[in-house]
């Protein structure tokens, strides 16, 4: 029985986010600048996608673009900017007809403007996609997340939208830039590091974490699999108990 036929169709999570990690080691392990790990992970994220449709996850993010990743050479950001707009015209067609719908979180107004215009293209083209949801963070981060919903919400205060005595957690979840996506059941992180890196920290308060050494551009559709099965042999008890 190969690993898909070993999930319960019953107990898929319905969001499933993975920390990309792994693409400089897997680079300079073979000699290679640390780009190469970059351009190689694109078939991962192929791999993780069609895994997650296989599956019957509805809701997929990829943590692609931290706002601390800006700190990084100036070659391999560039580079990086790059790949994406590659990746986006070279994809499209394919999210298209796989009825994959493309979402955008992060501070987009931060990356270059040809980025923008063709994640827009992208987003707009596949607006009406209902099979699955693959969300991608840039220029992304938690922290920044929570202060823009703060900020909001302060506004929102002032002019007489909100009052202070009824903001409640779920009145932040309505702010963040997920508001209308859930939360994950699962998150992955490849390479081996065990932390959340500034990732959807008010979203996975109640995730199931999984680490795997698997670089990222190693990843295929059976880690995957394992991470999911590694999910459904878990006890979820939100801070209660199962016992009697």
């Amino acid at each position: 029985m190969d690993l898909l036929e070993q999930i319960d169709r019953q107990r898929v999570p319905q969001h499933v986010a993975i920390i990309m990690d792994g693409n400089g080691r897997w680079a300079q392990q073979r000699g290679n600048k640390r780009l190469y790990g970059h351009e190689n992970g694109v078939n991962a994220v192929r791999q993780a996608t069609e895994a997650a449709g296989k599956a019957g996850v509805k809701y997929l993010t990829l943590y692609a673009f931290s706002t601390e990743n800006w700190n990084r050479p100036k070659d391999e950001v560039e580079g990086l900017m790059l790949l994406l707009v590659e990746s986006i015209n070279t994809e499209l067609q394919t999210l298209i007809k796989n009825g994959i719908q493309l979402r955008i979180i992060g501070q987009t107004q931060g990356l270059p403007l040809q980025v923008q215009q063709k994640l827009q293209v992208a987003i707009d083209k596949t607006a009406h996609c209902e099979t699955l949801t693959l969300i991608v963070a840039l220029n992304y981060g938690a922290h920044q997340e929570l202060a823009d919903a703060a900020r909001q919400m302060a506004i929102d205060c002032l002019n007489g939208k909100l009052s202070p005595n009824d903001i409640s957690p779920s009145t932040v979840q309505q702010y963040l830039y997920t508001a209308s996506i859930p939360n994950p059941e699962l998150m992955i992180r490849t390479s081996g590091e065990h932390r959340l890196s500034n990732f959807l920290l008010w979203q996975m308060a109640y995730s199931e974490l999984h680490f795997t050494p698997v670089l990222w551009p190693d990843f295929t559709q059976d880690d995957f699999y394992k991470a999911v099965i590694d999910f459904q042999h878990r006890e979820r008890r939100f801070g209660g108990t199962t016992s009697v």
